[in-house]
C-alpha cells in the first residue's frame, strides 16, 4: 500500500524546545512520530538539524528540518513507491537521499521522523502491533521479553543546577518477578527517596529535573549513593533494587583529565583526575555500593581509559557518547574491548534499521543493550515497542514522574497486558540483560 502523503511540522519537546513531528498517510490512516532531542550530546552523533536563528527559539528552531521533509523527502519517497513493510529499503532510500555520512544535509531529526512514522504505517498495514513488526524486522521470535526499567532518580551534570558532576543515578528493580512488580519497586523507592531528600535537604530539593529525578544539593557522588542506598533499604528492596550511573564524563573532560568540580568556575586543576584515577574511584564505588552498570565513565575519545576499566571491572560498562548507536563506532569499541554495553538512542543514528543493526552488532559480542530516551522527550512511545521487539532487557526512560517519561512505562504495561490477554506469555528480564564484566549478558546473542 503506497504512501499518499508525508507532512512534517514543528512541535515542542518536554524541555520547551522545538522538535520535528511527521505524519505519514496511507489508506489505513495517519501515522505520527515525534523525534526526541538530547541535552548532553556526543560529538559523533548524527546531525540534529537546527535553524541557528538566534532571534527565534534561541537558535533551536527546526523549520529547516521540517522543510526538508515536506519539500525534499516527501515527494521523493512518495514517487519511489517503495513497499512500506520493507523498512530497510525505506531507510536506505532516506540515507542515500541525504548523501552524507552523518545525515548533515537533511538532518537526522528529519530522517528519523519519517523512518519511525513509516514503521507505524507498516505495522498497521500488516495488522500487527508495532513491537511485533519491529521484532519481525529484527528476526526475533516470541516469547517477548519485558525490560528492566532503569529509573533516573537523582540528577547532576548538565541536567541539574547542583554541584554534582555525575549526570544520573538510577535504580534498577532487577529482583522483580514481572514488569508490573518492577514498576511497583521503582515507584515505591522513588517516593521513599523523595521523603528522605525532603527531610535532609528541604522541600525545594524535591523539585524534579528534565527527566523527573531530584537534584538535591549533595556534595558529590558518594553522598548521592548513600541516600539512594538508604531509600532502597527503607522501601524494603535491599538486594532487589540495584544502582546504575550515567556519568556523562565528556561534559567535564578538560586537557586530558576529569574535573569533578567543573561547575565551579574556580575549580582547582591540581585536583583533576587522570583516567586511571577516575577508574579507581569507580571501582571503590562498585565495591561499596550495589552498582551493576556505569555509562560513559570516560570521554568519548579516551579509548585507553575505557579499555582499562572494562578489563578490570566486573560490571556493565555502557557506551553512549563513545558509541552513539553507530555500527562503525561499536565495531571499534568491540575491537578495543572498550565497553560491554550499548546505549541505544534512535536519534543518535537516525533510522530504525540502523538502530536494529547497532543492537544486533553489540549483542553479537555479548554486550548488554539499554534502549534509551533523551532528556528532551515527547509523548511518542516508539522506544517501548522497540525494546520489547529487540528483547534486550533494559530500558532507560527517566523517573516514574513526568508524563513524557511515564508514557513509555505505561506503553510497556499495555504491551505486556495485550500479549497476555491474547493468550501469549512474556518474560521479565530482571538482570539477564546486563553483562557482568567479561561475562556476556545472558540475553545477548553471543
Amino acid at each position: 500500500m503506497p504512501i499518499s502523503k508525508i507532512h512534517a511540522r514543528q512541535v515542542w519537546d518536554s524541555r520547551g524546545n522545538p522538535t520535528v513531528e511527521v505524519d505519514v498517510t496511507t489508506e489505513q490512516g495517519v501515522f505520527r512520530a515525534a523525534v526526541p532531542s538530547g541535552a548532553s550530546t556526543g560529538i559523533h552523533e548524527a546531525v540534529e538539524l537546527r535553524d541557528g536563528d538566534k532571534t527565534k527559539y534561541g537558535g533551536k528552531g527546526v523549520h529547516k528540518a521540517v522543510a526538508n521533509v515536506n519539500d525534499l523527502i516527501a515527494p521523493a519517497l512518495i514517487k519511489a513507491a517503495l513497499d512500506i513493510k520493507d523498512q530497510a529499503a525505506i531507510d536506505d532510500f532516506l540515507i542515500k537521499l541525504d548523501g552524507t555520512a552523518n545525515k548533515g544535509k537533511l538532518g537526522a531529526n528529519a530522517i528519523l521522523g519519517v523512518s519511525m512514522a513509516v514503521a507505524k504505517a507498516a505495522a498497521a498495514l500488516k495488522g500487527v502491533p508495532l513491537y511485533q513488526h519491529f521484532a519481525e524486522l529484527a528476526g526475533i521470535q516470541p516469547p517477548y521479553i519485558l525490560p528492566c526499567p532503569c529509573f533516573n532518580v537523582i540528577n547532576g551534570g548538565s541536567h541539574a543546577g547542583n554541584a554534582l558532576a555525575f549526570q544520573e543515578f538510577m535504580i534498577l528493580p532487577v529482583g522483580a518477578t514481572d514488569f508490573n512488580e518492577a514498576m511497583q519497586m521503582g515507584t515505591e523507592t522513588y517516593h521513599m527517596l523523595k521523603k528522605l531528600i525532603n527531610k535532609k535537604y528541604g522541600i525545594d530539593a524535591t523539585n524534579v529535573g528534565d527527566e523527573g529525578g531530584f537534584a538535591p544539593n549533595v556534595s558529590g557522588a558518594e553522598e548521592s549513593l548513600e541516600i539512594l542506598t538508604e531509600a532502597i533499604k527503607a522501601a524494603g528492596y535491599a538486594g532487589k533494587v540495584k544502582i546504575a550511573l550515567d556519568v556523562a564524563s565528556s561534559e567535564f573532560y578538560k586537557d586530558g583529565k576529569y574535573d569533578l568540580d567543573f561547575k565551579n568556575p574556580k575549580s582547582d586543576p591540581s585536583k583533576w583526575l587522570t583516567g586511571v584515577e577516575l577508574a579507581a574511584l569507580y571501582t571503590s564505588f562498585t565495591e561499596k555500593y550495589d552498582i551493576i552498570s556505569i555509562e560513559d565513565p570516560f570521554d568519548q575519545d579516551d579509548w585507553e581509559a575505557w579499555t582499562h576499566l572494562t578489563k578490570t571491572t566486573a560490571i556493565q560498562i555502557v557506551g553512549d557518547d563513545l558509541t552513539v548507536t553507530n555500527p562503525a563506532r561499536i565495531e571499534t569499541a568491540i575491537q578495543k574491548k572498550a565497553c560491554n554495553g550499548l546505549l541505544l538512542k534512535v536519534n543518535q543514528i537516525g533510522t530504525i534499521t540502523e538502530s536494529i543493526k547497532a543492537s544486533q552488532l553489540a549483542q553479537s559480542d555479548g554486550w548488554g543493550v539499554m534502549v534509551s530516551h533523551r532528556s528532551g522527550e515527547t509523548e511518542d512511545t516508539t522506544i517501548a515497542d522497540l525494546v520489547v521487539a529487540l528483547g534486550v532487557g533494559q530500558i532507560k526512560t527517566g523517573a516514574p514522574c513526568r508524563s513524557e517519561r511515564v508514557a513509555k512505562y505505561n506503553a510497556l504495561i499495555r504491551i505486556d497486558d495485550e500479549i497476555k490477554s491474547a493468550g501469549g506469555t512474556t518474560r521479565y528480564a530482571g538482570n539477564l540483560g546486563f553483562s557482568v564484566g567479561p561475562t556476556a549478558a545472558p540475553l545477548s546473542k553471543k
